[in-house]
């Protein structure tokens, strides 16, 4: 859903450094014919989620790309091996969607434990239906990634006197002071009551959410991912939601988007979906697409972009010039 009042100081930054904008109709396109019409010509993209594959960036329609601006922290959906190869800059926008991802995350959190959803839904129907949920204050968080987001979220569970475990592949010298317990991954899945995830998508965490994984949670266990789609492995937890092995999901964001209306998460009982938008909080949004914006004007004006995560492109000399 576009809402013109994000994107104008980033149009602004644009019109003033001269740039001729094009608007792509279908925002988050994933057809790579349709991408490569849409990109063809471009000096700059102001990305979205959409596939920036080996393939698209080595085509002829490509060529003219030189800077492409992540909306936001993750990048991958674009192959950094490829753009460093062809010199092209990838930048994102760290930081500055923190608040509104933990926001998000332990509003699903919150919703899921006490079926909001399942009421707001039955109200709609006309009918009076209350129903029993969890208890989330003194409740156990399993946090599956202590990084920026993580960290955030576990200022908001302490605020709800919860019992906060923690898994990350790196030294998290924050924990203690987040009152966090860093443990493994076993441990935090056998106790936790609620499960969030909070990990970037590379190699190792494709998939870190399997069938082992979701047998090893309590059976009343709460699953909420605002991380990426494919960290879990869907058809798994398609099983574990209609057989019992966990109490319940809510997940905002999926391993294809948007999600085909057949979808089998659609129709798996216990959930809570959402069309990936833990990021959509206004005044998040103005900043997040600032500093996008500003990121191809400082790019295409021979000047670093202030955050950009393929740095080896500065020794293989880029086509913006930097």
């Amino acid at each position: 859903m576009k809402n013109p009042a994000v994107g104008e100081a980033a149009k602004a930054i644009l019109d003033e450094a001269g740039c001729e904008i094009t608007v792509a109709l279908n925002a988050g396109i994933t057809d790579a014919g349709e991408l490569r019409r849409a990109l063809a010509g471009m000096d700059a993209v102001l990305a979205g989620v959409e596939p920036y594959t080996k393939e698209l960036l080595a085509d002829a329609a490509t060529s003219e790309l030189k800077v492409i601006s992540r909306w936001g922290v993750g990048f991958d959906a674009v192959d950094l091996n490829a753009a460093t190869e062809r010199g092209i800059i990838v930048a994102n926008t760290p930081g500055l969607l923190n608040n509104a991802v933990a926001d998000y995350a332990f509003g699903l959190l919150l919703a899921l434990a006490r079926r909001l959803h399942e009421g707001h839904l039955g109200m709609r129907a006309g009918e009076w239906a209350p129903s029993w949920g969890v208890d989330v204050s003194g409740a156990t968080l399993g946090i599956v990634g202590l990084g920026r987001i993580g960290k955030v979220v576990a200022k908001r569970a302490s605020g709800f006197g919860m019992k906060i475990l923690a898994c990350d592949p790196k030294d998290q010298p924050e924990a203690e002071a987040l009152g966090a317990e860093m443990v493994g991954m076993e441990r935090l899945l056998a106790e936790s009551d609620f499960v969030s995830l909070h990990t970037a998508l590379n190699d190792g965490t494709r998939g870190l959410i399997g069938e082992a994984e979701l047998k090893a949670m309590r059976e009343d266990a709460l699953l909420i991912n605002t991380s990426r789609g494919a960290v879990v492995d869907e058809a798994a937890l398609v099983r574990a939601l209609h057989e019992g092995w966990i109490g319940g999901a809510a997940l905002d964001t999926y391993c294809v988007e948007p999600m085909a209306p057949d979808y089998p998460l659609r129709t798996a009982p216990n959930v809570l979906l959402m069309p990936h938008q833990a990021s959509f909080g206004v005044r998040t949004g103005r900043s997040v697409s600032k500093m996008a914006a500003q990121a191809i004007v400082d790019a295409m004006n021979g000047k670093r972009p202030e955050s950009f995560v393929n740095a080896e492109v500065l020794g293989k000399g880029t086509r913006a010039g930097v």
